[in-house]
């Protein structure tokens, strides 16, 4: 704004309001991965608000947009949970999560119950929609989910990956027969064990290394190398490798008329028999978001044990630190965390 004082035009700035519109942000474009001071401010609509996020996940599919996987540019973060400071009077302070994909409610998708599909969709952080690894994000009220107060942030930062596993149970008729192989227990991989272990199933893990051994034994799920397990014996392989390789390695795993859940997704191309599909009568189900109210409900029963996955924190100041250590084999849930002083 701006006085007159003894004939001379005085300048003044007010500081607060710059500040506040000074946001840092995780983005990605034709140069890599970068972290910006200096990011628009995301405006909300009258049925949106703005959310401040307190912590988010880093995920393989993160890790995937920084190398190609979309042709992505923008902010990048899908996984978090924050305070809502800008809206309706009803969501004002409130904390929550968001669903990812921003549907438009009118296409034959969103009239049939799908908005996961709306064929007008942007998907948070992934496809034309700034993400949440900023200081603010803006989605639409019917995105949101009030996190229950007895469900801390370290956990509610999880509802995300933990709906994408259970939609493995909405996809996939699993009973408590059947022998079931989760192959890649990463990042999401680890969630998938622990909700299929819920409909007692005769549950394995394929393992890569010792550590994942360990922490699976936690729960009391058993593990077996790759090499180790016997071909065309499972109903249902769950491939969460992230890995083009996965698909091929989980078809021979998989008994005749069996079921592969395809968890993953790749930036490269996967190469396998594909004639096996149809001579075996192999069922392929793609799976992707799920239910962030099971999700939640799960976080508030203390039926999974997420913070075990938990590996490091990072301030987003330090986010492109974060990523490296994402990216390192091995390494499970980093966070990211948003103190405005980091």
């Amino acid at each position: 704004m701006f006085t007159m004082h003894s004939g001379r035009m005085l300048l003044y700035i007010d500081v607060s309001v710059a500040e506040e519109n000074k946001v840092r942000a995780l983005t990605v474009d034709g140069g890599g991965l970068r972290l910006v001071e200096d990011a628009a401010r995301p405006e909300c609509g009258p049925n949106e608000v703005l959310i401040r996020p307190r912590l988010a996940g880093i995920c393989n599919t993160d890790l995937e947009l920084v190398r190609g996987y979309y042709g992505y540019k923008g902010i990048l973060g899908h996984e978090f949970v924050g305070e809502v400071v800008e809206g309706p009077a009803s969501w004002r302070g409130k904390r929550v999560v968001g669903e990812i994909n921003v549907a438009c409610g009118e296409c034959d998708f969103c009239r049939a119950g799908i908005p996961s599909h709306c064929r007008n969709r942007t998907v948070l952080g992934i496809l034309n929609h700034a993400g949440a690894f900023a200081d603010y994000v803006s989605l639409p009220v019917t995105n949101l989910h009030v996190v229950p107060d007895d469900v801390p942030d370290s956990q509610a930062v999880f509802t995300e990956p933990l709906a994408a596993a259970l939609e493995v149970l909405e996809s996939t008729h699993i009973l408590p027969s059947s022998r079931v192989l989760v192959l890649g227990v990463g990042k999401l991989g680890m969630l998938v064990v622990q909700v299929l272990r819920l409909t007692g199933a005769d549950l394995t893990a394929v393992i890569r290394h010792e550590k994942q051994r360990r922490l699976l034994s936690k729960w009391a799920v058993p593990a077996a190398y790759f090499e180790e397990l016997p071909a065309a014996q499972a109903d249902v392989v769950v491939d969460c490798t992230g890995r083009a390789e996965g698909f091929a390695d989980a078809l021979k795993l998989l008994r005749p008329r069996g079921t592969l859940v395809l968890k993953s997704t790749y930036h490269g191309i996967p190469t396998a028999d594909l004639t096996q599909v149809a001579v075996q009568e192999f069922t392929v189900v793609g799976s992707r978001c799920g239910p962030f109210a099971a999700a939640l409900r799960l976080l508030q029963q203390r039926l999974v044990d997420v913070e075990s996955l938990i590996e490091g924190r990072f301030p987003l100041a330090k986010g492109v630190d974060a990523f490296a250590k994402a990216a390192e084999a091995g390494v499970l849930k980093i966070l990211l965390t948003f103190d405005a002083a980091s």
